[in-house]
């Protein structure tokens, strides 16, 4: 870990310090380059300058009695700071030889380069690293003075060579002296560099990568050092919160396994704990299924198929207490053996003990004991095998029985018998609320004092004959019956006469009713009957029957009634005859109905156009409901009763 954290120091370090000296060198060089091309142009500029001065000295004018060119000697040969950095200048006649000198001794001797010089055009410079050499060729303007002629055009060679100017030697001091100031620098900012990166990243990056190895080795107790605001340090503070999440978290480790262990102890001990979790889990889905309907044939259906196919029971039946107290079989296992609707006495067989005691009886071996199947002689019932018979109570009220069997002998273990308990209890309970929806159901459609449906139940009867008779163009009528003098039997009577006439009527007219016809309480004393696929005629054929079923039929002592027979009036409308609609067929049969009143009761009138204008609108508008709790007097303005 001390290796890569001055590994990351040494590459920080050459990050920096080896990419400044890099581009220092450059800039020197490239700096030290631009100058000595600088001052190389300048110095070949000096020279052509040069040559050019001393050509023009050849003007000059001479004096009286001079030497040809005296001036130029002198020029040639003075010391003045214009000549100070020229090394060579001289000028040669045509044929070669030195004419005129810096160095005296050369005069009227050939030069060694004459033939180069002398080839030599127009003026031309050339530049080296130690000079820069100009030649001229003399002759033209400057020389017509004294020479004319083809003499004047080619008087010979100035040659003027320049050594290394000292400007650029103090240039390559300078930059040498640079150069070294740079390195020294450099230097300095390495050293200064490493000594920050030592201490600001690499001690600190040393001391968490220490602390991450003994982290790492399982000292979790460890701590790297947090001081500070920058990043190792807040690096160092999350590294230290992690290792106390971790420390929890071993901690808790350590318990779960403690726990573990001790579940596993367990576990040892009691190797039928996992069944039992797996039968616990049966029962919940066993449980959860069953509360999905409340519809008694689905349920018993469902409780068949769960008990077959997740309890693995091959023989089953469930029995359920009919009104009568006997115990009647409603779903069976495999099915098409025709034991449904079978029924046993409590206290006979397997099933009439359980019954009996309400307590689940247990028989290990059928063959020497009687099954609940072959004590009766029916015929698929398996008389081999196990069989288990549980009771289904539910609020200490017996309901029926589950009956369990397996073909093999002694199969169903102790702890089976206490699940199928269970399921036999939830069973139970399932059972109760079915039957508690559908009472329920039942109220909700059916008058409680007659026990024909109310009135919702029957206009939406009525919707639905009137809708099938639309559609398919069939006649339907409606009959509707009302008790004569139902007032004054409450009256004289009491209430409790009054309804058990109206329960007595209402048996009058279900029992002549068809299967496909409707009978429901209107309201009060009155009941309407509905008759799909019949005329008009046959309809009146029908009240008739009915009105002199119920006066021959329907008979209460001190009821102050005439022969104390009760009689009822009948109005009759037909559909599509009479009426189109729902509230008109009603209003119909209600006119004609109040039509009967009105010619003396106890007979049946047809409905006939003009009916409709009287009071009986209002009245079939305005009557009681069908469940009221006791009959309540006719409205204001009726006088039917």
């Amino acid at each position: 870990m001390a290796l890569g954290s001055e590994t990351i120091g040494r590459k920080l370090l050459w990050s920096i310090a080896l990419p400044g000296l890099v581009v220092a060198l450059l800039g020197v060089g490239h700096f030290s380059r631009e100058a000595r091309q600088a001052v190389r142009e300048g110095t070949h500029l000096e020279a052509l300058a040069l040559a050019e001065a001393v050509a023009s000295t050849f003007t000059l004018p001479q004096a009286p009695g001079a030497a040809p060119h005296g001036a130029v000697a002198d020029v040639l040969s003075s010391d003045t700071r214009l000549f100070r950095s020229v090394e060579d200048l001289r000028v040669l006649t045509p044929d070669g030889r030195i004419r005129w000198s810096r160095r005296p001794a050369e005069q009227g001797h050939p030069h060694p380069e004459a033939a180069r010089l002398s080839a030599t055009g127009p003026e031309t410079a050339r530049s080296s690293e130690h000079g820069t050499e100009v030649v001229r060729p003399l002759g033209g303007p400057e020389c017509s003075g004294c020479h004319t002629g083809q003499a004047a055009q080619r008087m010979g060679v100035l040659q003027v060579r320049l050594g290394e100017p000292t400007l650029h030697r103090q240039l390559q001091t300078v930059f040498q002296d640079a150069l070294g100031a740079m390195v020294f620098f450099v230097g300095i900012l390495a050293l200064v560099t490493w000594l920050s990166l030592r201490f600001v990243l690499t001690a600190p990056l040393k001391r968490l990568s220490e602390a991450m190895g003994r982290a790492a080795d399982g000292d979790l107790l460890v701590r790297a050092e947090a001081k500070g605001t920058d990043e190792i340090s807040r690096l160092g503070a999350a590294f230290n919160g992690m290792l106390a999440r971790l420390t929890s978290m071993k901690v808790e480790e350590i318990d779960t396994h403690r726990d573990l262990q001790l579940v596993k102890e367990k576990l040892a001990l009691k190797d039928e704990l996992e069944e039992r979790l797996r039968e616990l889990s049966l029962l919940f889905d066993v449980a959860r299924s069953l509360n999905t309907t409340l519809e008694l044939d689905e349920l018993l259906s469902r409780i068949t198929r769960m008990v077959v196919e997740r309890l693995h029971i091959p023989d089953f039946s469930i029995m359920l207490l009919n009104e009568e107290g006997m115990l009647e079989v409603k779903h069976a296992w495999p099915q098409g053996r025709g034991l449904e609707g079978h029924t046993f006495a409590i206290g006979e067989g397997a099933c009439g003990r359980a019954a009996q005691t309400r307590k689940a009886v247990y028989l290990p071996d059928l063959t020497d004991s009687t099954s609940i199947f072959a004590r009766r002689g029916l015929r698929g019932g398996s008389e081999h095998g196990t069989l288990l018979a549980v009771p289904m109570v539910h609020a200490e009220t017996l309901l029926g029985v589950i009956n369990f069997q397996r073909p093999e002998t002694a199969s169903i273990s102790a702890e089976e018998i206490e699940l199928f308990t269970a399921v036999a209890d939830q069973a139970a309970t399932a059972v109760t609320n079915a039957r508690l929806h559908a009472e329920t159901v039942k109220l909700t459609l059916t008058d409680a004092l007659t026990g024909v449906p109310n009135r919702r139940h029957l206009f939406q009867r009525l919707d639905l004959e009137l809708a099938r008779a639309q559609r398919f163009g069939v006649p339907l009528a409606l009959l509707m019956v009302d008790v004569d003098h139902f007032k004054r039997l409450n009256d004289l009577a009491g209430h409790r006469a009054g309804d058990e006439t109206l329960r007595r009527v209402s048996d009058v007219l279900r029992t002549r009713a068809r299967k496909v016809d409707t009978l429901g309480r209107y309201g009060g004393e009155e009941f309407v009957l509905l008759l799909p696929q019949v005329s008009k005629t046959t309809a009146v054929e029908v009240a008739e029957t009915l009105r002199r079923a119920v006066a021959d039929s329907v008979t209460l002592s001190r009821t102050g009634l005439p022969g104390g027979h009760v009689t009822v009036s009948i109005g009759v409308s037909h559909f599509p005859t009479d009426a189109t609609s729902q509230d008109m067929l009603v209003d119909c049969a209600d006119s004609a109905l109040y039509c009967s009143k009105r010619t003396g009761r106890n007979r049946v009138t047809a409905f006939e156009p003009g009916m409709e204008v009287h009071p009986g609108r209002e009245r079939s508008i305005n009557a009681p409901p069908a469940d009221a709790p006791s009959t309540p007097p006719a409205p204001p303005g009726i006088a039917k009763a």
